[in-house]
C-alpha cells in the first residue's frame, strides 16, 4: 500500500463522507418533513454519494487548466460543492423551497432553496479537507492510479 497521494482513496473517502451525510439526509428527512417524496429522499442520498466522489476525483488539479492559476483545496472542494448545489437546487427547487417552509415557517427569512448552496460550500469543504490529508492531492494521485 503506497503512502503518497492517491486517487483511490481520495475518491473512497469522498464517497464515504457523501454517503454518510445522504444517509443521514435519508432518514432525517420524514422526521423533519412527514410529508416528503420518497424520490426526493433517494434522490438525496444518492446526490451527496456522487458529490463526495466528484470532490474526490477534481483532487487532482492543483492548477486552473486554462488560467494556470493555483488551485488549493480550500478553494477548489468548496466550489465545486457550491456549483453542485446550485445544480440542485435549480432540479428540485419547489420541493426545496416547501421542505424549508415546513421546517422554519413560510415567514422566516431562510426558507430560499438557495441557503443549499452554502451547505453545499460546507460540505465540500469537509470533504476536500479529508480527502486532501488522507488521500493526498495533485498529478502524484493520477500516477498512482496508473501504475
Amino acid at each position: 500500500m503506497t503512502s503518497g497521494p492517491s486517487l483511490t482513496k481520495r475518491i473512497a473517502i469522498g464517497k464515504l463522507i457523501g454517503l454518510a451525510i445522504g444517509a443521514a439526509g435519508y432518514f432525517l428527512l420524514p422526521v423533519l418533513w412527514p410529508e416528503v417524496d420518497p424520490m426526493l429522499r433517494w434522490g438525496i442520498l444518492l446526490w451527496y454519494l456522487t458529490f463526495g466522489a466528484l470532490i474526490g476525483v477534481f483532487g487532482v488539479f492543483t492548477f486552473h487548466p486554462v488560467l494556470r492559476l493555483p488551485l488549493p483545496w480550500w478553494i477548489r472542494a468548496p466550489f465545486l460543492g457550491a456549483w453542485l448545489n446550485l445544480v440542485l437546487v435549480f432540479f428540485a427547487h419547489v420541493q426545496m423551497r416547501a421542505f424549508l417552509e415546513a421546517l422554519m415557517g413560510a415567514d422566516s427569512g431562510f426558507t430560499s432553496p438557495f441557503w443549499f448552496v452554502l451547505e453545499g460550500a460546507l460540505v465540500g469543504t469537509l470533504i476536500g479537507y479529508v480527502a486532501t490529508t488522507i488521500g493526498g492531492e495533485g498529478r502524484a494521485a493520477i500516477d498512482e492510479a496508473v501504475q
